[in-house]
């Protein structure tokens, strides 16, 4: 490729004219600037980072940790070229419950069965990837057009949306409290200006931790906010290392994962490419190596599997900031508090209603930039072909519908990711036909 292997990031100043000004994947914004956004890109990816972990008993300061470690090695892979994220996948968590048996309370004592099965998944990955690299992506997107690759970025954001409204529902206090943290993050979206804007996630999340710390801890309404583990909580520790154990049938059911991440991670660079109207494809194949790299480190020390994510690609949606560097910071920031129980433990005492909030918003930017993939690709929908495929990706994956093959089990995402690729090329077939 001709050029420096890294791009020379041109420094941006004009940040305090509201949303108006785009800086692109080569640009900077000053240093303080750029560690603050790389902090509101690390609120963004936590709440999922460290649930994917709880949800299969793996342990939540190890995943943040190996995020961090995965998204440096992405940005080397890329050559600092594409802004993303890698955190804790949700795409193995069925199969990852199904191959240890986790009952679902407490550590896993099973995860290096599935340890093996993510090592796998990320070869079969990177394998992918090498591919795209000797060959280009067009035989990808002839299996995944953008009315496939929109459909299921969509369907991620709307196959967690139950994840986050289920977390605020247990009560009328928390359900109350959601809404009034999404009404904290629109008001600042809407109503401020310059940097704050910009830092629209964080700060909606921190005025509504106030609101909930005053509304409970003060005036004694709701659950107060418990501080003891964050007193009891070590500065310094070291994560706990797991060892992988390869096991044929475990490796076997979680390899096809890396179908479902590869779709994710080409909808993401899809959407970062029509966000920032630069053409991302030649990066896609070295992207895909250096996710499938990324999880095959974080399973071969007892971190959960990683994808790009799309939580991070909703703010820079919001912020319009897709400097790459911000996301080195995020992940600088990420591997110190990988080693900090002090904060695994602050994080903690974040009310499930106030994250459920930010999840709220976080997800439906995920579908919503989904959405975005058919209008900048111009998907029509008169075309029924088009319509049937969306139409169906959409409601398998929020329906969470899943499907069962003797011992496989392939949940709403894998069901509405495998379900729009066969679709869209049978129904090619037809329509191909059809032409002549």
């Amino acid at each position: 490729m001709a050029g420096p292997y890294f791009p020379k990031w041109r420094i941006r100043h004009n940040t305090n004219d509201g949303l108006g000004a785009v800086i692109g994947t080569e640009d900077r914004l000053p240093w303080p600037q750029t560690i603050a956004m790389g902090l509101q890109h690390v609120v963004a990816m936590f709440g999922a980072t460290v649930l994917a972990p709880l949800l299969m008993g793996f342990d939540p300061n190890l995943a943040i940790f190996m995020s961090g470690i995965g998204t440096l090695l992405f940005f080397l892979f890329v050559g600092g070229r594409v802004p993303s994220y890698l955190g804790s996948s949700f795409a193995f968590i069925g199969l990852v419950i199904l191959v240890t048996g986790y009952a679902g309370q407490g550590p896993n004592a099973n995860t290096a069965v599935a340890l093996g099965g993510i090592i796998a998944c990320g070869v079969v990955y990177a394998l992918i990837g090498l591919l795209v690299m000797a060959v280009g992506t067009g035989w990808i997107e002839k299996l995944m057009p953008p009315v496939v690759t929109g459909a299921v970025v969509a369907v991620i954001g709307l196959n967690l949306a139950p994840i986050a409204v289920k977390g605020v529902s247990g009560n009328n206090f928390d359900a109350w409290m959601a809404l009034a943290t999404v009404l904290c993050v629109g008001v600042v979206a809407v109503f401020t200006r310059g940097m704050v804007q910009r830092l629209l996630i964080l700060i909606g999340l921190l005025l509504a931790y106030v609101i909930y710390a005053l509304l409970t801890n003060g005036a004694g309404l709701g659950k107060p906010i418990d501080f003891t583990a964050v007193a009891n909580a070590a500065w310094f520790g070291v994560p706990h290392f797991v060892a992988p154990v390869f096991k044929a049938d475990a490796m076997a059911l979680l390899a096809p994962v890396a179908v479902i991440l590869v779709a994710e991670n080409l909808g993401h660079i899809k959407a970062v490419s029509a966000m920032t109207g630069k053409n991302l494809d030649r990066y896609m194949g070295r992207a895909f190596v250096g996710d499938g790299v990324a999880t095959i480190l974080s399973g071969s020390v007892g971190g959960t599997g990683v994808t790009t994510y799309a939580e991070n690609i909703g703010v820079m949606a919001v912020t319009k900031i897709y400097s790459t560097l911000v996301f080195v910071v995020a992940a600088l920031i990420a591997l110190v508090l990988g080693f900090s129980p002090k904060f695994g433990a602050v994080i903690q005492t974040i009310p499930g209603a106030v994250l459920g909030g930010v999840s709220i918003v976080v997800f439906g930017l995920i579908a919503v930039a989904g959405a975005r993939i058919w209008v900048e690709n111009k998907v029509d929908f008169s075309n029924n072909r088009n319509l049937i495929v969306a139409a169906v990706t959409l409601v398998l994956g929020a329906g969470d519908f899943t499907l069962k093959l003797g011992q496989f089990s392939l949940g709403g995402i894998g069901t509405a990711t495998f379900g729009a690729i066969i679709l869209h090329a049978l129904l090619s077939i037809r329509s191909s036909h059809a032409d002549h």
